[in-house]
């Protein structure tokens, strides 16, 4: 017989539940913020590096501020499972990003993007510069001048979701979404910016395009962006 997964182990604000019959779910928090995305890749890399010893036991996926943790349930109990999430969900309790985060995390090089902003490469952009009252020079030197850390993949294989957006910058999904959106359009929704790796439908507000492959079946590693990596957009000359 199963037990039923448990609610926030002592000590953290981490809120475990089961995720139909064949998951768990973790929750860090309920909103976007780079500090919890980390923590989540911190919980998915404990569990993962457990995985060959634990049989039955899924790879786990990292989102915004939550951790998907899916098991066989045939080879391993919702109640071991629960153990070993409450375990490394333990103690980590949701916190806003401190001063000084950022600070320490600027060790290496960014990953650098190429993007030609405007025109028929960014066809939103003047959209999105009226919206805030500036002008679309202002709206490309906001975006390339932030440094964006990536949250999580997903939506798409290679597509990573980038905090970091400047605040003057958010701007709401196109209300209605495109039938076709070129591979390598880079784009705006809410507080995040993000490239498209495949020609794809989406209502993100598209500022400009790159011709980085965001998405590469024929390389080792496919995606050119992994959670945790540090992007910089460079306009194009």
């Amino acid at each position: 017989m199963r037990t039923p997964a448990s609610a926030a182990p002592p000590g953290s604000a981490a809120r475990i539940v089961p995720f139909g019959d064949a998951a768990v779910f973790i929750e860090l928090g309920d909103r976007a913020d780079p500090a919890l995305a980390e923590q989540a890749q911190e919980i998915a890399a404990e569990i993962d590096a457990i995985r060959g010893d634990t049989p039955g036991l899924g790879r786990p996926v990292p989102a915004h501020a939550s951790v998907l943790v899916p098991f066989d349930p045939l080879v391993i109990e919702l109640a071991a499972v629960t153990a070993i999430v409450s375990a490394h969900a333990r103690g980590r309790p949701a916190r806003a990003r401190q001063a000084g985060d950022d600070a320490a995390s600027t060790e290496g090089s960014p990953v650098e993007i190429a993007v030609r902003y405007g025109g028929a490469d960014g066809p939103d952009l003047d959209e999105v510069a009226d919206r805030h009252d500036l002008r679309p020079a202002d709206v490309v030197e906001l975006h390339a001048g932030a440094r964006y850390r990536v949250l999580f993949l997903g939506f798409a294989p290679g597509f990573a979701y980038l905090g970091g957006l400047p605040a003057a910058l958010a701007t709401p999904r196109k209300a209605t979404p495109r039938a076709r959106v070129p591979a390598g359009s880079v784009g705006i929704a809410g507080e995040q910016t993000g490239v498209y790796p495949l020609s794809m439908p989406g209502g993100w507000q598209l500022i400009g395009r790159t011709d980085a492959r965001l998405w590469d079946s024929g390389r080792a590693s496919p995606a050119l962006l992994r959670p945790g990596d540090r992007v910089r957009f460079v306009p194009a000359r």
